[in-house]
C-alpha cells in the first residue's frame, strides 16, 4: 500500500462561510475524515504549513513547498497538496520548475466548493488526487481536478464557479479518472533518466504586461527600475503597437540595453505566439535579443522566467533554461 504524505494549505476546498465570506478553516485531518474509502489503496500522512486562500499565495510559498516536498522526499510515495484554485495553475507550474525530475507524483488539487457541503466537488477531486498519486505509473506534478490530470505546467483555471474548472492548455491531459480507473493517454515515466533536481529560490521581480490598444509604450520606462525581467503579452500571435511615435521600441531598448530579459507571449489562450507572421512582430523580433513563448501558458511563462533568471541574469545562459522543455510545457521554438 503507497504512503502518501497530505500536504494542506488551505483554499475553497478547506473553507467555511463566516460573516466576511468564505475563508480556510478546515484542518488537514478534518478534510481526510470526508473520504474514508482512501484508506482502502493508500496510507496517509498530513502536514499544514499555513491556510491561506489562494489570492495570498506568493513565490515565497512555493520555494517553501518544494523545500517541504524535498523534506520528504525519501519518505513517502507520492504527495497531494490541497490548494485553492485561483493561484494553482501559478502553483503547479512553479513547482514543475523547482522540482524537476520527479519519479514521484506532486498531486495539485483543490475545489470549487467546500468539503463540508453536501454537494461539492472536493471529495471526488481530494479521492481522485489520492488514487492518482498511489499509481505506480504517476509521476511529476500535476494537477488533478474534475476527472482530468493535467501537467503541472499546461492548466488553466477557465470557469470561476463551474466543477470543470481547468483544462489542458497546447497539450493533452495526462490521464482520465472515472469510477475508480485511471486510463493514461501519456506514460512516459520510463523515458526520463536525468537525476532528481530541487531548486531554492525563484527571482519575484518579473512583470507580466497586457497590452490594450492605444496603451502608451512609455509604460515601460517607469517598470524599469522595478524589475528584471518583463514579460508583454500581446494581441494574436505577437507584436508592438506603433502609434507613430516608436514609443514601445525606444523603451524596449532601455530595458535590453541594461540587461533585462523581455519575453514576448500572446493574450490568446490556445495555439501560441509566432512573432515571425506579421511585421509588427517580426521587426520587434529581428532587432531586439528577446525571448518568445510559443505554446507555453501565461502562467508557466511566468514562473519558468521567474525560475530561470534566479539562476542566472546572463541572456544566453537564461534562454537557454527558457527553451529547454520542462514537464512537458514547450512543444516547440
Amino acid at each position: 500500500m503507497k504512503k502518501i504524505l497530505l500536504i494542506a494549505t488551505g483554499g475553497t476546498i478547506a473553507s467555511k462561510y463566516t460573516k466576511d465570506g468564505l475563508s480556510p478553516q478546515i484542518s488537514a485531518e478534518e478534510l481526510l475524515s470526508y473520504i474514508p474509502a482512501a484508506s482502502a489503496f493508500c496510507t496517509i500522512d498530513t502536514l499544514q504549513p499555513f491556510s491561506l486562500d489562494s489570492t495570498n499565495i506568493s513565490p515565497q510559498h512555493w520555494i517553501q513547498l518544494a523545500a517541504l516536498i524535498e523534506k520528504k522526499y525519501e519518505f513517502y510515495d507520492g504527495f497531494v497538496i490541497c490548494h485553492g484554485t485561483d493561484t494553482m495553475a501559478y502553483t503547479a507550474a512553479a513547482l514543475s520548475y523547482l522540482i524537476q525530475n520527479n519519479r514521484r507524483p506532486v498531486v495539485i488539487t483543490g475545489a470549487q466548493k467546500p468539503i463540508d457541503l453536501a454537494i461539492t466537488d472536493a471529495r471526488s477531486n481530494l479521492l481522485d488526487s489520492l488514487r492518482f498519486a498511489s499509481h505506480d505509473r504517476a509521476h511529476g506534478v500535476s494537477i488533478v481536478f474534475g476527472g482530468k490530470v493535467i501537467a503541472g505546467t499546461r492548466a488553466k483555471k477557465e470557469f470561476s464557479k463551474s466543477y470543470n474548472a481547468f483544462s489542458s492548455i497546447n497539450y493533452p491531459d495526462i490521464a482520465s479518472i472515472h469510477d475508480e480507473r485511471i486510463i493514461f493517454y501519456i506514460d512516459d515515466k520510463d523515458q526520463s533518466t536525468r537525476p532528481l533536481q530541487f531548486y531554492h529560490d525563484m527571482n519575484r521581480k518579473i512583470f507580466l504586461l497586457k497590452l490594450v490598444p492605444g496603451i502608451d509604450g512609455r509604460i515601460l520606462d517607469m517598470l524599469a527600475d522595478s524589475y528584471d525581467g518583463l514579460i508583454i503579452e500581446s494581441f494574436g500571435v505577437g507584436g508592438l503597437p506603433d502609434y507613430g511615435d516608436s514609443s514601445f521600441q525606444a523603451s524596449l531598448e532601455t530595458w535590453i540595453s541594461s540587461g533585462k530579459i523581455v519575453c514576448m507571449a500572446t493574450q490568446v489562450t490556445h495555439e501560441g505566439s509566432d512573432l515571425e507572421v506579421y511585421q509588427v512582430g517580426k521587426i520587434i523580433k529581428e532587432r531586439f535579443p528577446i525571448l518568445e513563448s510559443y505554446d507555453m501558458t501565461l502562467e508557466a511563462s511566468v514562473t519558468k522566467l521567474m525560475w530561470a533568471l534566479a539562476q542566472t541574469q546572463d541572456y544566453d545562459a537564461c534562454r537557454q533554461l527558457f527553451y529547454t522543455t520542462v514537464n512537458h510545457d514547450l512543444l516547440f521554438v
